[in-house]
């Protein structure tokens, strides 16, 4: 069965990627939406109807299909720090190669393939999965990156941690350990509790 490209845009909450068009009936009904000015082109191949309203995670997922949100914006999302981030903070495979975009704001991040992998999940936001470090994952991420961030911050981001009713302690050892932190982590975790 033949889809419309309405069809397409409807099924992924106003997006359209050009390798989920299928014939030339359909490139034409995208040529005309394109037209008329209801579809701009995100970038190459990712196509977004402009009366779609979106979360702009949502946006860059659609963008960037290989990253994870990290850093301030997981520890924003899950109510570990007060800092609120002006632009996303994305991880990628430090071998991957993309172009961004001037909005909306992305910080990246390359990280090993070990560091890149570990504690990610999929959270749903406007009926897309998006990508994000759990949160074991993202307490971690504030103690291996400490010196960049500051202090301060890394213990709001514990202390808040240590309140949660989720908190997984065994988990968080877990990953200290894969990432060769968990002598620093063990050393927080005795003075705060």
């Amino acid at each position: 069965m033949n889809q419309t490209v309405q069809e397409i845009f409807d099924a992924d909450s106003g997006f359209l990627r050009a390798k989920d068009i299928s014939n030339r009936t359909q490139w034409s009904q995208l040529n005309i939406m394109f037209e008329r000015g209801s579809v701009v082109k995100v970038k190459r191949g990712l196509y977004l109807m402009t009366e779609t309203p979106t979360d702009q995670s949502v946006e860059i997922a659609n963008m960037l299909p290989n990253d994870v949100f990290c850093m301030f914006t997981a520890w924003d999302y899950y109510k570990l720090t007060t800092n609120n981030p002006f632009e996303f903070h994305v991880a990628i495979g430090s071998k991957d190669k993309i172009v961004l975009l001037a909005y909306p704001p992305v910080k990246l991040y390359y990280w090993t393939d070990k560091s890149y992998r570990l504690g990610s999940v999929e959270i749903k936001e406007d009926k897309h999965a998006v990508k994000m470090y759990d949160l074991e994952k993202s307490v971690c991420d504030a103690v291996r990156f400490r010196n960049k961030i500051g202090m301060d911050t890394v213990t709001e981001i514990l202390r808040n941690y240590i309140k949660r009713k989720d908190r997984d302690l065994d988990r968080l050892m877990k990953y200290a350990g894969q990432l060769r932190i968990g002598n620093i982590i063990e050393t927080f975790l005795t003075v705060m509790l």
